[in-house]
């Protein structure tokens, strides 16, 4: 399962896996939201709630992970203000259901409150 994410001025594809999660956010889509960022992980609530699955408190750049507690969809490009060193931890586990294809630090380029917009690729 391939999407596309677009979120100004970024626009690039990432592969979900096969969890329970990547099946109920692929079911969803397209879906849109605003940017909120934290440290450098982007995040936004999507309409989907999901338990947690295998939470995960280390992340690695380029995940994708979706956040129970916020019904919030994540994108992982560096540390966050829980991180310690080089890091990446989100505010509390999250189930990571996919990864960014190619270099996820170019989202260090969009800024909160940026319309981010997911759909499903060929």
């Amino acid at each position: 399962m391939k999407i596309v994410i677009k979120a100004e001025p970024v626009e690039t594809t990432a592969e979900l896996n096969d969890s329970s999660t990547a099946k109920a956010i692929w079911n969803a889509l397209p879906v849109t939201g605003q940017a909120n960022l934290w440290g450098e992980e982007i995040y936004f609530r999507i309409p989907v709630h999901i338990e947690p699955e295998d939470g995960r408190e280390l992340v690695e750049k380029g995940d994708l992970g979706f956040w129970p507690e916020g019904d919030a969809f994540c994108i992982f490009f560096g540390p966050t203000p829980m991180s310690k060193g080089d890091e990446i931890r989100p505010a509390s586990a999250v189930n990571v259901f996919g990864r960014i294809k190619g270099y996820a630090a170019l989202f260090k380029r969009v800024r909160s409150g940026t319309r981010i917009y997911i759909e499903r690729s060929d």
